[in-house]
């Protein structure tokens, strides 16, 4: 199996990264404050003004080794990578595919529909008493609703758009009861619907910013294994979009970002006090809140799950790159259908 590779994530401004022998040395104001071998590294992702060193960016070009340019509250900028082999084939049949998109939309929608009900589910069982009737009565009203959308998408028979429909319809429920899964004693910490650019809220400014983390794994795996990020099957082909990228995404983010969300703001490892409002109401997170998501995305990473199709233990980090070549062998015929990743 892939080994887990770090991603090296670089947030104090005016940081310089430059290469020493077969390392990456980070520093600060001329002093050194890490070093990595480049060999240990799958990416870097850096947030503002960050220097890097042309022979920086040579090794990781030739490593292939992926650098990731945000601005300072977490939006995409650019990413530099050196030449991606590819698998002309393989491409082939995934364009081929994504016009005739139906079977992998319906594994795609299925897979996120069950883990965001299996994120309510979760909520209930742990924290269910602790809530009031009403709010209880909510979260069994959308797990129930869910498991009908989950029956009526698994048969045979709908198209693609159908299918989309029916992924918005649930995504309206989940969300729609989200706030009710929040314990935070901070009044600010609250979750009124989704809001992305700008996030208006705490709660909205931590799930973009782990999506933007999530989505760089997904493309990362995803030209790993010889697929177009662009091309997608669940998201259209928009310039500049890596669909495939937001596809993969989707049954993975309710356990991967939505979850550990709920568990910082409920653990109160952040409060309202790691949030900063710009002008217009954009809430971003401040640097040292920055820091304690970027540290518990890493430890999330490396928590180990049985895979349900393949059944193997294997690290959260790695499902990206499973279900990239997961989809792979389907569409190289190989599987007869796309298995999605469901949590358990």
């Amino acid at each position: 199996m892939k080994k887990l590779l770090n991603t090296l994530y670089v947030t104090v401004e005016g940081a310089g990264l430059r290469k020493d022998g077969e390392n990456l040395v980070a520093e600060v104001e001329g002093e050194e404050r890490a070093r990595v071998p480049l060999h240990m590294l799958a990416s870097v992702v850096v947030f503002g003004g960050i220097y890097l060193s042309p022979a920086l960016m040579q090794a990781c070009a030739a490593g292939g080794i992926a650098i990731v340019l945000l601005d300072r509250i977490g939006r995409f900028q650019a990413r530099v990578e050196g030449p991606q082999s590819g698998n002309v084939l393989l491409r082939r049949a995934q364009y081929r595919l994504s016009e005739m998109p139906d079977e992998i939309v319906r594994g795609l929608v299925l897979g996120k529909v069950a883990n965001q009900r299996g994120v309510l589910m979760r909520a209930l069982r742990d924290h269910g008493a602790e809530l009031d009737e009403t709010r209880r009565r909510a979260i069994d009203a959308a797990i129930r609703r869910q498991a009908e959308i989950l029956r009526r998408i698994t048969g045979a028979g709908e198209g693609a758009e159908t299918l989309r429909g029916a992924e918005g319809e649930a995504a309206k429920l989940y969300f729609g009861v989200f706030d009710h899964l929040l314990r935070s004693p901070d009044e600010e910490i609250r979750f009124r619907g989704r809001s992305r650019r700008p996030p208006l809220d705490p709660v909205n400014a931590v799930l973009s910013f782990l999506y933007t983390l999530l989505t760089h794994d997904c493309r990362a795996a995803a030209e790993s294994v010889g697929l177009d990020p662009a091309v997608g099957f669940l998201h259209r082909d928009r310039p500049g979009r890596p669909s495939l990228a937001l596809d993969l995404m989707e049954e993975l983010r309710p356990v991967f970002a939505d979850r550990l969300a709920l568990s910082m703001f409920n653990r109160r490892q952040l409060r309202a006090g790691d949030f900063e409002t710009r002008d217009g109401g954009a809430v971003s997170l401040s640097e040292d809140g920055r820091k304690t998501v970027l540290a518990a995305w890493q430890e999330r990473k490396k928590e180990e799950r049985m895979h349900p199709f393949l059944q193997e233990k294997a690290p959260l980090g790695l499902v990206p790159y499973l279900q990239a070549q997961l989809l792979s062998r389907h569409l190289r015929g190989d599987l007869d259908a796309y298995p999605p990743w469901f949590w358990k």
